[in-house]
């Protein structure tokens, strides 16, 4: 049951690493350095001083870049394998008590696999917004990707099953509304 809980913690914040890469390792950072995460062995300095620094500095930086029009869409091509590692690092730091190989096996599907999907998602999103607003309307894609990577990083931490079921409708909401619009969206005339 506690491998599940991890499995499930990690891919909510897997997910969360897809809206912004910094955020949910921030808040990961903090949970675990107040006792209320524990974290696999090997990953404990997730939780320390000096990662919770790095990390709120990085988040700081992360989170103002996507303010700025030209620079939103070159992090992207930054950010979406950076989202996949993270969030394939914050997947295998949840996990405990499982063989590495399957440890390591499941953080890439279910924690890269999850922060890929959203980044892509939002990749997409700012593309075409890009294309159709000439980028104006970026900054507002910007602040609910910030706070859909808050609200599921905190999802997943104290409820984690419904960061996870969230994520799913996320997906699902992706597939059938979202890419059959963007596929009509011409990005080169």
């Amino acid at each position: 049951m506690e491998a599940m809980l991890g499995l499930l913690i990690g891919i909510g914040l897997s997910a969360a690493c897809g809206f912004r890469v910094f955020v949910p390792l921030l808040i990961m950072s903090i949970a675990a350095h107040s006792g209320h995460l524990e974290l696999s062995a090997g990953f404990q300095w997730i939780g320390s001083d000096v990662a919770i620094a790095a990390f709120a500095l990085a988040t700081i930086l992360e989170i103002a870049a996507y303010y700025v029009p030209w620079l939103d869409n070159a992090l992207d091509s930054i950010a979406t394998p950076a989202a996949i590692i993270a969030g394939t690092i914050v997947t295998a730091a949840m996990i405990s008590d499982m063989s590495p190989f399957l440890k390591w096996t499941l953080a890439a599907i279910a924690g890269g696999g999850a922060a890929g999907l959203v980044q892509t998602a939002t990749v997409l999103t700012r593309g075409a917004s890009t294309a159709t607003t000439g980028g104006l309307a970026n900054p507002i894609f910007a602040t609910v990707e910030l706070g859909g990577a808050l609200l599921t990083s905190t999802l997943a931490i104290w409820v984690p099953l419904v960061a996870v079921v969230l994520f799913l409708l996320f997906a699902v909401l992706v597939y059938k509304k979202v890419i059959p619009r963007l596929s009509k969206v011409r990005f080169f005339k």
